[in-house]
């Protein structure tokens, strides 16, 4: 493994025009109601945050894909291509679960031609493990949370306004991290004060089309 690669771990999750029920605030007495269409339309997103093993100064990196439908091995191939462009060709380390799509023959024939990437599998029934679990909870918890929207479109902007919130604050994907236990940089991760305002500007965020 190159000790000086970005450690990226990548997850999948699945959006809908259901709502997300949250519990809110409502005047006393008046129980809140959710009209929506049942709608069963259902949009995939994938995101993958980036730790630079050697250098915490780089920041964290966060991007993310959102298509309609479900993703296979052809769709995910589609989104490390772009992932290769996002991290400009630097070498990357990327970590994720057994689903099959990771480790089909097709992926594991397309992987061996890139020499900037090497895979690396989460332990089975071990989703704690993976911060960008954290990032999908946080939009649930806030954006997507209630959310009726009419369209996909309005689930894809409240998810990307989530994205941005999380991207703009540097202390989110260092705590994600942080929550699942794991360390890159013991014995003190460069999260909260310690990230200067340097490192802020070159923490990164791409939408992957």
């Amino acid at each position: 493994m190159n000790t000086r690669a970005w450690i990226v771990f990548l997850d999948e999750s699945g959006v809908s025009l259901l709502p997300q029920i949250r519990r809110t605030y409502a005047p006393r007495g008046r129980t809140p109601l959710l009209r929506h269409r049942l709608n069963w339309k259902r949009a995939s997103m994938a995101g993958a945050l980036g730790y630079h093993s050697t250098d915490p100064g780089r920041g964290a990196r966060l991007c993310f894909h959102l298509k309609p439908g479900s993703y296979d091995t052809t769709a995910l191939i589609e989104v490390l291509e772009q992932m290769k462009v996002f991290y400009q060709g630097e070498r990357v380390v990327l970590i994720w679960d057994g689903l099959s799509a990771h480790w089909s023959r097709a992926m594991r024939a397309w992987v061996a031609e890139q020499d900037w990437l090497t895979l690396e599998r989460l332990p089975a029934y071990a989703p704690e493990l993976n911060p960008v679990e954290l990032l999908w909870s946080s939009l649930k918890k806030r954006e997507l949370a209630n959310l009726a929207g009419d369209h996909l479109a309005d689930v894809a902007d409240a998810t990307e306004q989530g994205i941005h919130r999380s991207n703009t604050n540097p202390q989110l994907p260092w705590s994600f991290l942080t929550h699942t236990g794991l360390t890159i940089h013991p014995p003190h991760p460069p999260n909260y004060e310690k990230i200067s305002k340097g490192c802020c500007r070159r923490s990164g965020f791409g939408r992957l089309k």
